[in-house]
């Protein structure tokens, strides 16, 4: 892989209830164990980090391929579902990527949703390691 951008965050403190910066401090919050988890809550966690983050990547993929497609995704969101439970030995994730398009005809949005899964860095390195549902809403 040739690098074209590199990112760094620290934790820092009690993991779940410690703290995260990236490098430049422009991400700097304070970390806390969901109150569904038996935590105090009130502050954020990894899964909703990796939310925001997966959010994000595959919603700039869905746009980079129906450029490329020349369809118009004017007003196109997407809402990435973290879940995090028990597997063997440890613990584990589950995504549901949910993709809305409005007007853009189903089985065109279809198509985008599954060639953007196919270039998104998110997709690409979660692919085999975690369910990944893709749902057009």
């Amino acid at each position: 892989m040739q690098t074209l951008y590199e990112a760094k965050a620290i934790a820092t403190g009690s993991g779940r209830g410690g703290h995260v910066r990236s490098s430049d401090g422009v991400l700097d919050n304070p970390l806390a164990i969901p109150t569904s988890l038996g935590g105090p809550g009130g502050a954020t966690n990894p899964e909703q980090l990796f939310a925001a983050g997966y959010a994000a990547c595959f919603h700039s993929a869905l746009q980079l391929v129906a450029r490329q497609a020349k369809v118009r995704v004017d007003g196109s969101q997407v809402a990435a579902v973290v879940q995090l439970g028990a597997i063997e030995g440890g613990y584990g994730l589950g995504v549901k990527l949910e993709v809305s398009v409005p007007e853009v005809e189903r089985s065109t949005v279809d198509g985008l949703v599954e060639a953007a899964h196919k270039v998104c860095p998110y997709s690409n390195a979660t692919r085999g390691n975690i369910d990944v549902e893709l749902v057009v809403v």
